[in-house]
This record gives structure tokens, sequence and C-alpha cells, in this order.
């Protein structure tokens, strides 16, 4: 009896050592530096449990074994996210585990330019592969605000464009407010039609209160704003690009957003204008100018006559000529 007492004891100490001895491995395995000799990015996918996650990143040599990584976080009482997550070399498991449980997740950077049909806007949504989903609700024109989103993967294409929305209307809400004053424009969707237009006149932002300007000083006096993107855009069906120059039958074919033929704004938006041409239009620059056309060097030649505008417009034929002569 006193042999199987001793017998006994010591095999309880010997348990009790390689539990303390196991635990201790445990613990050095979960915290100390890993073996990932390489950065990597891994997809959690969604409804993943905690094997599965564990299996995953064992596999990818981000945790030395699965065991210690499901006990530290079951310990840790913590629950790990979906995503995409970029993993530094000889990263802990324990800071593998931080960095899942708090969704720090890669981030991309989805750069929407100015001046972007809602078709076109559609379609690099569509070829943004780290996003999910459908948008099966075509945006009107011109409500979506153009600029950097920071997004992570699977998020929903939808949502993003309702983000879009959201975004505009709250700029146009606040630049409205700050309008100046005595402005022919009735609404702040008017507003948003003659910034597309501007936005589409001119890619210089410090030219744009000066042709928004001269479009405000036309729809005073009445005058066609005779622009030829909204020709282009009713040409497109929304796409806002022609594969060809515009002709004297383009300007005098009747649509809704021939500014050539209709006294008035286009029906809708012809792009999705940016900031700062919403701020030109609602704040244009003070100026007696009712023309203007391309100058040759990337801007345009303003004019208060029309006889002025003619000889700007010859001085550009000849830049033009003398460039296709090249």
């Amino acid at each position: 009896m006193r042999l199987i007492a001793k017998l006994i004891a010591v095999l309880a100490v010997l348990a009790i050592a390689v539990g303390t001895w196991a635990a201790l491995e445990g613990h050095r395995r979960f915290t100390g530096p890993g073996k990932l000799a390489e950065p990597i990015t891994i997809v959690i996918p969604k409804g993943a449990g905690l094997e599965a996650i564990a299996r995953r990143l064992e596999a990818n040599k981000v945790v030395p074994d699965r065991f210690s990584f499901m006990i530290g976080t079951r310990l840790r009482q913590v629950v790990l996210k979906a995503g995409e997550y970029e993993f530094p070399a000889r990263i802990s498991a324990e800071e593998a585990m931080r960095m899942i449980a708090e969704g720090r997740t890669v981030k991309h950077k989805l750069t929407i330019a100015e001046g972007l049909t809602v078709r076109q806007i559609l379609a690099e949504l569509d070829q943004a592969d780290f996003l999910a989903g459908k948008v099966t609700k075509m945006p009107a024109e011109g409500w979506l605000l153009p600029e950097t989103w920071v997004l992570s993967r699977d998020d929903d294409r939808a949502e993003l464009v309702a983000r879009m929305e959201k975004s505009m209307r709250q700029t146009l809400d606040e630049l409205w407010a700050k309008r100046a004053a005595d402005l022919p424009l009735k609404s702040p969707e008017e507003a948003l039609i003659l910034a597309s237009v501007v936005e589409r006149e001119t890619g210089l932002k410090a030219e744009r209160p000066m042709v928004a300007g001269v479009f405000i000083n036309r729809l005073r006096l009445g005058m066609r704003l005779q622009s030829d993107p909204t020709v282009i855009y009713g040409l497109s069906e929304g796409m806002g690009v022609l594969d060809r120059p515009l002709t004297r039958a383009d300007l005098e074919k009747p649509h809704a957003w021939n500014t050539y033929v209709i006294d008035r704004l286009p029906k809708t938006a012809i792009a999705n204008p940016g900031r700062a041409s919403l701020e030109a239009v609602l704040n244009p620059a003070r100026t007696d100018a009712l023309y203007f056309v391309a100058d040759g060097s990337g801007g345009h030649a303003f004019a208060k006559s029309l006889d002025e505008h003619n000889r700007n417009v010859g001085t550009w034929r000849k830049v033009e000529k003398e460039r296709k002569g090249r």
C-alpha cells in the first residue's frame, strides 16, 4: 500500500510538472516571436469558427500551432472578426489574435475621379475586385461625391454608393447655405447640374470659378449655355464620351441635355462634380465674360464680346492646325 501511495504521489508530481511545463511552453509559443519569415496577407472568411481560423493561420505559418492559438484565444475570451489581414514577419500568435479581434483589416483606397458619370463610376466599382455585392439600383446622375474612399475587403458596393450619395447631399447642403446672393439658381439641384457642366468644361481647379461666372452671367441674361459636354452626354447615353469630334448636326440635334438648343439648364447633371466645382458655382468669379474657348495651354481664353470670342476661336483653330501638322 505504501509503495502504491508513493507511486501515486510521484505520478502526481510528474503530472503537475508536465502540466506546468506544457502551460509554460504553450504560453511561450503563444506570446513569443513567431517564425513567419515574410509578411503575408490572409483573408478570414465570414462565419469561420475559431478552429477554422487557427488551421488557416497554422497552414500559413502565422502561428506555430493551432492548439496554443485556440487555447490562448479562449482564455482571453475574445471574438475573432472576418476580414483581410496583413501579418508582419515574426508576429506572435497573441498579436495575431489581437489584430483579428480588433478588426485591424487591410485598407484599400479607391479614388473616384471628379467628372465621371454614374455609369463610369459603377464600372469602376465593378472592377474593384476587393468589393462585394452588386448595385441593383441606378443612382441619379450627379449625386455621387467623387473622392478617395478607404475600404475593407468585402465592403458592399451598394452600401458604398449609398455613402457616396449621402456625402454629396451633405456637401451640397453645406455649400448651398453659404452661396452668394442673387444667383439665378432656384435649388441645390440646379446648382448640382450647373456644377457638373463646369466640371466637364475645365480640369483646372483655379479656372472653375471663372467658367462658373460665365455660365451664371448667361443664365442671368437668358442666354443659352452652349456647352459641348452637355451635347456629348445626351449623344453618348450617359457615358459622357464620344469616339469622334462633335459635328454641327450634333449641336443642332434636340435632346434634353443639348444646351445649344434648350434655353435652360440640362435635364439632369451630366457628371458627378467634385467639391471645387460646387463651390465655384455657388460662389462664382465676378466677371463680365460671356464666352470662353480653349487656349491651347490646357486652359481657356475668356471674352466679353462675341467679336473678341471669335478672335480667340480663330487663335485656337490655328493652334489645332499646327498640332495636326506636326
